[in-house]
């Protein structure tokens, strides 16, 4: 099927790694040219040569989405680069570290509602404006089953009361672009892997904690193979690992046309472990 995608100006936040590895690729290859914003360029750089080859081009452009003016600067360079947005997928997020939320401190807190909150909020506006004017455009807003699923967020409420904001946020604003030609859809992924462990930044959770707490994509792939019981798998109705590919199979179908009819929806892409 032709996701009609091909030459298609793409923003992808938080595109250096793991689930953003995952969509930066799966755009590239339907023929997008994409924009990886992200604060490890060095990273992204990965990503954007693994992507050499496939039709699409993709740049780097090292952002932090926490800031405004480092987000218009972002915007402009990618219209520079590859014309006026169609598609920004909000991807840029995370958790400082899990914590019982009264020994969280506030400064961890706050991380986390700059990076998940105000990212997608700067993200959003800097893009939307042009979208609105143009009366065409695709946002994608990554969010999380810790949203959805009161045991997706043990040790992380904070964490997932930002994506709840999100889910909100684009429900309203779905709402008030659809007539003016932009749809906003969620993705909620649940337990997603990346292939291999420095396929994610410094950044990413998995290497600030994840690899610690749960092994590294290789075991986990090798204990799977084996027939163990694997934490989050166990519990899912589809009980294999789930991966970022995915989430940018979903996120190429909302990015185009073929969902035109859709905004305001989310989708937990998570084996099953979340139904509505």
């Amino acid at each position: 099927m032709d996701l009609e995608l091909t030459g298609r100006s793409t923003i992808i936040t938080g595109g250096s790694g793991g689930i953003g590895r995952g969509l930066v690729l799966g755009f590239a290859a339907e023929g997008a040219n994409v924009t990886i914003a992200t604060r490890d360029g060095a990273k992204g750089e990965e990503v954007a040569a693994a992507a050499k080859g496939l039709p699409g081009r993709v740049i780097v452009v090292p952002t932090d989405v926490t800031k405004e003016d480092a987000v218009e600067r972002m915007v402009a360079r990618a219209v520079e680069a590859f014309g006026p947005v169609d598609v920004l997928v909000n991807n840029a997020g995370g958790v400082f570290h899990p914590r019982p939320f009264l020994e969280k401190p506030r400064e961890e807190a706050e991380w986390e509602v700059n990076l998940n909150i105000w990212g997608v909020y700067n993200c959003t506006r800097a893009v939307g404006r042009s979208m609105v004017e143009r009366a065409t455009g695709s946002i994608i807003n990554i969010t999380s089953n810790s949203a959805l699923e009161p045991s997706a967020a043990n040790m992380v409420s904070t964490y997932g009361g930002t994506k709840g904001f999100v889910m909100s946020f684009s429900k309203g604003l779905a709402y008030e672009w659809g007539p003016l030609g932009v749809r906003i859809n969620c993705i909620a992924p649940g337990w997603i892997v990346p292939h291999k462990a420095e396929d994610v930044g410094e950044g990413s959770f998995w290497r600030k904690y994840g690899y610690d707490f749960f092994g590294t994509p290789e075991a986990m792939a090798a204990a799977a193979a084996a027939g163990e019981p694997l934490f989050n798998v166990a519990n899912q109705p589809i009980r294999r690992i789930g991966r970022p590919e995915d989430i940018a199979d979903l996120a190429l179908f909302f990015a185009s046309r073929r969902s035109a009819h859709l905004t305001g929806q989310l989708v937990s892409v998570s084996g099953g472990a979340y139904m509505p």
